[in-house]
């Protein structure tokens, strides 16, 4: 009796241990993302960025981190102030590349921004990314 209590024991400490380790597996997986913008790298930024001087480079941190530095002929609008009641002086279509100090605040930012109906938005994340010290 006891041999067959201690069976039953292990065989559900077992079943436990695999369905804690499946669910792991099942959120740690990546998961493809559906969003409207796109995600790039910081020479893709520059690229696009010289090849159409009518970009727009979005720096969505706060305007003291704005002022302790950029890069050249970035626009600061703080990711704070990007809300769908207030309108942008950027055409709806307009090429718009955002970049913060991490990356979550420019990620926040495109949601809002093509939440708003911009078409054309993408991501490239950190400052760190651009290529060229500044």
């Amino acid at each position: 009796m006891k041999q067959l209590f201690l069976l039953a024991a292990v065989i559900c400490f077992g079943v436990a241990i695999l369905k804690f380790y499946s669910a792991r597996m099942g959120h740690s997986a990546p998961q493809a993302e559906n969003k409207p913008w796109s995600t790039i790298t910081g020479e893709e930024a520059k690229a696009r960025l010289d090849a159409n001087e009518d970009a727009i480079l979005l720096d969505v941190r706060t305007q003291e981190e704005y002022d302790g530095g950029h890069i050249t002929g970035a626009v600061c609008l703080p990711n704070e102030d990007i809300q769908p009641d207030l309108p942008l002086p950027f055409e709806k279509d307009a090429e718009i590349l955002v970049y913060c100090r991490s990356g979550r605040r420019s990620a926040e930012a495109a949601k809002k921004l093509t939440d708003m109906g911009y078409t054309n938005v993408s991501d490239f994340g950190s400052i760190q990314n651009w290529p060229e010290a500044e």
